[in-house]
């Protein structure tokens, strides 16, 4: 069973991390974590860039809105349970409907690195996949020389695949790429 429309999450929360739909009023908080990782982040994801702008974070929660409604991605926010602090970003995206099947992206503000909290929100989100969106397979594909993104797709419960050669394609140049995926067996 293929299900095109997916409500927001309500309640996707350990208690130390919560993941979340975007917001309007998130822009602000968003582009302030980009800013602050562009060193870390921007290495392996060039929108996270230094000038990055309230402006750009509006557009992006635009786009995620739209694919939400689509059914094409479902992007969600990365906060503290506690403070509701803006952490990062979590998405089940690229999603493909007839294998049923997508992939999981994620990112983290430089000054929460460390504290566990991909981990954590990376378990809340495939619980959603599976259990909300019905697929039957996650993949999680990070450039070889991504390390912390790496080890990050295995204590989610990603299995390595391989490596896939030109996967990525990082400002303007092909990195090989590590292929992970989590089905709900695993879990």
């Amino acid at each position: 069973m293929t299900i095109d429309t997916v409500p927001y999450p309500q309640d996707l929360t350990d208690g130390v991390v919560r993941l979340r739909a975007y917001r309007d009023t998130d822009a602000d908080a968003m582009a302030e974590a980009v800013r602050e990782s562009a060193a870390s982040v921007g290495r392996w994801m060039p929108w996270a860039r230094a000038d990055y702008d309230t402006a750009t974070a509006q557009d992006w929660i635009r786009l995620c809105k739209q694919a939400w409604l689509l059914g094409d991605g479902f992007e969600m926010l990365i906060e503290d349970a506690h403070t509701g602090r803006y952490l990062g970003g979590m998405g089940v995206n690229q999603r493909h409907r007839e294998h049923r099947f997508a992939n999981l992206g994620y990112w983290l503000r430089t000054s929460a690195h460390g504290k566990g909290y991909v981990t954590r929100a990376g378990k809340l989100a495939l619980g959603f996949a599976f259990e909300t969106v019905h697929l039957t397979r996650i993949e999680i594909v990070a450039a070889r020389e991504n390390h912390p993104s790496r080890k990050a797709a295995e204590r989610i419960g990603g299995v390595f695949e391989g490596m896939l050669r030109n996967r990525l394609v990082i400002n303007e140049k092909p990195f090989d790429a590590a292929m992970y995926s989590v089905v709900p067996g695993d879990r």
